[in-house]
């Protein structure tokens, strides 16, 4: 498996696999999640301007899964991290979570994330990649931005939280 950068034309190919590993929410009951829109390609060239945007890709080239990143308040928040479900349960996510993990070059201190708490590949699929959940008090202005949008969103009618992953060497945010 080979993690690059995303390309501008490769943008609709994201919004494909994200309705595609959008789907298993309808299985445990949350519907509304697996029909969400994935947004436009437009929406994710954001991500190739003012953030980062990664894939991954299997030796015979398929995108089996990506990844979206912006700082927020000093540390890279993750927005996405998408797995296809032909390719889930390979490691395919957690190794897109340490690539950004080693992009030092952002000289961010942690890796954050918001992320449904009883969803088995949401919260604690994190908590095994190194991140802990944040109580209200250690939200910082732009996570409680995020996590406002994401109420405006409804996502809010199921257990949401804050998580955060400090990175060696990285200094407090």
């Amino acid at each position: 498996m080979r993690i690059r950068a995303v390309t501008r034309d490769e943008l609709p190919l994201l919004v494909e696999l994200e309705r595609a590993a959008g789907a298993p929410f309808a299985a445990i009951g949350m519907p509304e999640i697996a029909e969400d829109d994935p947004g436009t390609p437009e929406e994710l060239a954001h991500y190739l301007d003012h953030g980062i945007a990664l894939v991954a890709q299997a030796p015979d080239g398929t995108i089996t899964g990506y990844l979206l990143a912006e700082p927020v308040d000093g540390a890279l928040h993750i927005e996405q991290v998408s797995v296809h479900p032909d390719h889930a349960r390979r490691g395919i996510g957690r190794t897109l979570i340490e690539h950004l993990a080693g992009q030092r070059d952002a000289d961010a201190p942690a890796l954050t994330l918001t992320t449904f708490a009883d969803v088995p590949w949401n919260a604690p699929y994190y908590a095994r990649c190194g991140f802990r959940p944040l109580a209200d008090a250690e939200l910082t202005p732009g996570l409680r931005e995020i996590r406002r949008r994401e109420a405006e969103h409804g996502l809010d009618r199921w257990p949401r939280l804050c998580m955060r992953r400090d990175l060696p060497g990285g200094a407090d945010a």
